[in-house]
């Protein structure tokens, strides 16, 4: 029987991984929906079916895997972002800076209305900032969108990121310190942590396609150069406790710029890109439990409908002058809702530092659970509704 456990228990996470693909292949096929909500669907019930199968902590290789996996995701997002657009039109980053702020604002108000330690109220309102990069982006490589709506997402998604990063790191910090710290203190130690990471991810992508050029095999080699390189540096991150999302999205960001191009069959990283995003969104789902999400699950609905309110009525706001219509502006603030995976890893990057933060915050596994399954649906209907599918006839 002990020999049984142990041959069990090495083919839980194969055997969850293959079980989630094919259902998302067969949904997606019959009714639609992204494959992503599907992966987390049949990745949370296992979990909840076979918890000490599916168990992982923040050293085993799954989670291992599943930061190469969200880096991966994050480079090709860095990829996609064009510095150029935000000099000529500025005032995407300020919807981007405004309905991040006025989300932090809103969730935080109403986590302390509800009774929450103004500490915890910081936290959640600084994850509530966030939208998923993995999410949005499978999405619209799902769909194959393109257009305004599309380029905006894109941006403000990375926008809302790097703020969520900065203010969660921020918190933490004084969390850590709160003893003998200060706020500047935290600010600043933040500062330079965010500086540093951003600082690594611009030498690697001055250095790969330095590498590749001279190699002169650009675009046979280049996929699998990214992927190594995107594979060093989440582990130096981790090693040196900087952050691989601002890391990787910074590498991602700096390719595009050194005009390395990748070819449209390698989008998403080829098979293994893959099969590792199977895994990504069966891991996020995997640490939370059914207790945790049905106690925090009323305020997370409120939580989420702030967020989902306060994040379009900011985007539309600013629509006219960033230069498209009302309608436009709506459907790309409907489009940020996914904000899942980001948020996990978050909270298990602050494990590593011996926080544990996801007891402390009931109301978010219900979020995570929440925007795991239905936040990618919206996002899929905001792109149709703005008919920047290919695929334009109703699913």
């Amino acid at each position: 029987m002990p020999d049984f456990l142990v041959i069990s228990a090495e083919l839980a996470w194969p055997c969850a991984i293959l079980l989630a693909w094919l259902c998302g292949e067969f949904v997606h096929r019959w009714f639609g929906v992204p494959r992503i909500s599907v992966y987390g669907l049949v990745g949370f019930l296992l979990a909840q079916s076979f918890p000490a199968l599916l168990a992982t902590d923040g050293s085993s290789t799954v989670a291992l895997l599943a930061n190469l996996a969200f880096g991966l995701i994050l480079f090709e997002f860095g990829y996609r972002i064009n510095l150029h657009w935000l000099r000529i039109n500025p005032w995407i980053a300020v919807s981007g800076v405004a309905e991040s702020a006025a989300t932090f604002g809103v969730v935080y108000a109403i986590a302390l209305a509800f009774g929450m330690p103004p500490m915890t109220s910081l936290l959640l309102a600084s994850l509530a900032m966030s939208s998923s990069p993995a999410g949005v982006l499978r999405v619209i490589n799902e769909e194959g969108s393109s257009g305004q709506v599309t380029e905006r997402v894109l941006h403000l998604v990375a926008i809302n990121c790097v703020l969520a990063v900065f203010a969660f790191k921020v918190i933490v910090g004084v969390w850590v310190f709160q003893t003998s710290g200060s706020l500047p203190q935290a600010a600043s130690r933040s500062l330079i942590e965010l500086l540093a990471s951003a600082a690594m991810g611009a030498v690697f992508g001055f250095a790969v396609p330095a590498v590749l050029r001279q190699l002169g095999n650009l675009a046979r080699d280049g996929t699998v150069a990214f992927a190594l390189g995107v594979l060093l540096l989440v582990a130096i991150a981790h090693a040196t406790e900087l952050s691989p999302v601002l890391a990787t999205l910074t590498f991602g960001l700096m390719a595009r710029h050194r005009r390395v191009a990748f070819s449209r069959t390698e989008r998403n990283f080829g098979g293994i890109g893959e099969l590792l995003t199977v895994l990504l969104f069966v891991f996020a789902v995997s640490t939370l439990s059914w207790e945790r999400v049905t106690a925090g699950a009323g305020l997370a609905l409120l939580l989420l409908l702030a967020r989902f309110v306060v994040k379009t009525l900011c985007v539309m706001a600013f629509a006219r002058a960033g230069g498209i219509t009302w309608r436009k502006g709506t459907l790309t603030g409907i489009a940020l809702a996914p904000m899942s995976v980001f948020v996990i890893l978050l909270l298990e990057q602050a494990r590593y530092l011996g926080i544990v933060l996801v007891d402390e915050l009931a109301a978010l596994a219900g979020m995570t659970l929440f925007m795991e399954l239905i936040g990618p649906i919206i996002t899929q209907r905001a792109l149709i509704w703005a008919s920047e599918s290919p695929d334009k006839e109703e699913h």
